[in-house]
């Protein structure tokens, strides 16, 4: 009764360790909540939306309130105190020593209207464009993330294929090994044979260890991204068809990386921004004209010789203010505004030119990773008939130990190359899309379906 159930507990630990295998799918999710690089670009188009408020704000009014309150206490005496002075009825009146105590309460609200500030309204123009750069760059960084996810995913799966071929290698040089001990006991091979079996062992040890290590740091490249320990998982379905890029042709696909990719819209964004920093630079030659408006109120209490009282004043009118000459600093300015916008230029072209370049091997490497797929899986039916008629040829006493080694190793060897195509396509599938601006979830959701539940 032991072996049935212990057989029921792995069969049970094999199901639940299938069936908690993350996809893509969930692998991007996980990217989406916890990426780093990703929050940041989130953050950044976050701040990128207030770029039109504070734009609009330059050509609002202002309105402001200053005020104060002042206490003044002062005792004095007048140059002729105690002196007689003639007095109003034709007598004479002393002078008295007099003395201050007097509160001043005063405030004003002032308003300001800007009526024309060409810098200002160039201002407000490029928070427009700014924020669309924004916009352009966080749906770059979107694109990004799925290209980066896939690639991290396809690269663990990579790696752990190549661990597995490694060690069914092994596993295959070690019976290799043991056979050519025992026919070497036996008087039937040489001691060559043994030494060819165990340097082909001591090789394939080498390379497990090295396959190791490389799905460590795949799987550590792919926690980078998730910001938690990947799970297992879920491969690639067996026998798996991919389709082509369409439409069949690189051109149009290139016409849209040209036009469409976002690394291209940002840059065409940039340049209207340099355009716009030109007229604005050139403001600083124009007048500029102010509506303004002020409502005071001053309040006088106390003893300065028994007089207070209120004071109210309201004004409003236009303000305008005329550059005659500033050292030849705008000038200048405007010429380093023009100067940049030549470099903006030329950064478009040299970002279009990049994008052109990412979609057209982007096609390629889709349609010669499909043909080495198919030749691939032809070579890998190939290398299984020669390690079989090896093996037979072999016990028959016609083949040696080292044609069945160089056998199992192209077999394993195409079998690695075969998985490694297959994801190298399908990633080559996303870059063109991503390159012509047209990367989706959507086409992530496809690729997801080719793998096993």
């Amino acid at each position: 009764m032991q072996k049935p159930l212990l057989a029921v507990l792995v069969a049970s630990a094999l199901f639940s360790l299938n069936a908690s295998a993350a996809d893509l799918i969930q692998v991007y999710q996980q990217a989406l909540a916890n990426d780093a690089n990703f929050a940041s670009a989130r953050a950044s188009a976050a701040a990128g939306r207030e770029r039109i408020a504070q734009g609009r704000a330059g050509l609002l009014p202002t309105i402001g309130i200053t005020g104060s309150s002042v206490k003044n206490d002062r005792d004095g005496s007048p140059w002729n105190e105690g002196q007689l002075v003639p007095n109003a009825s034709g007598g004479q009146t002393r002078v008295l020593g007099t003395g201050t105590n007097e509160r001043t309460t005063e405030y004003t609200i002032g308003l300001t209207q800007p009526l024309f500030r060409w810098d200002r309204w160039e201002t407000y123009q490029q928070s427009k464009l700014q924020q669309a750069i924004a916009e352009a760059q966080f749906a770059q960084a979107q694109q990004e993330l799925i290209t980066r996810v896939a690639q991290a995913y396809f690269d663990v799966l990579a790696a752990q294929d190549k661990l597995e071929s490694t060690r069914a290698q092994k596993t295959a040089v070690t019976e290799q090994l043991a056979s050519a001990k025992r026919n070497f006991e036996v008087g039937t091979q040489t001691i060559t044979d043994t030494h060819e079996a165990q340097a082909a062992y001591d090789l394939v040890i080498a390379q497990e260890f090295a396959a190791v290590n490389d799905l460590d740091n795949k799987r550590n490249t792919l926690q980078a991204i998730i910001g938690t320990e990947p799970t297992n998982l879920a491969p690639l379905k067996a026998g798996i068809a991919l389709t082509a890029p369409s439409p069949a042709n690189p051109d149009p696909w290139v016409s849209a990386a040209e036009s469409q990719n976002y690394g291209v819209t940002v840059q065409q964004l940039a340049v209207e921004v340099a355009k716009r920093e030109i007229s604005k630079t050139r403001a600083g030659h124009y007048p500029t004209l102010d509506l303004v408006a002020s409502s005071s109120r001053q309040d006088t209490s106390g003893r300065v010789n028994n007089v207070s009282g209120v004071n109210r004043n309201n004004g409003i009118g236009v303000q305008f203010s005329v550059p005659i000459f500033n050292g030849f600093g705008v000038t200048s300015r405007v010429r380093e505004t023009i100067a940049l916008e030549d470099k903006a230029r030329n950064d478009l072209e040299a970002t279009r030119r990049q994008a052109a370049l990412q979609a057209r091997q982007a096609y390629l490497g889709v349609n010669s990773g499909m043909a080495q797929v198919k030749a691939l899986e032809a070579a890998e039916v190939s290398s299984q008939s020669a390690l079989e008629s090896n093996k037979l040829g072999y016990q028959v006493g016609v083949r040696i130990n080292i044609d069945v080694l160089n056998a199992q190793r192209q077999l394993y060897s195409t079998r690695t190359d075969l998985s490694r195509a297959r994801y190298d396509t399908i990633l080559n599938g996303l870059r063109l899309k991503a390159a012509s601006g047209s990367l989706r979830e959507s086409d992530l959701a496809a690729v997801n379906a080719l793998l096993e539940k």
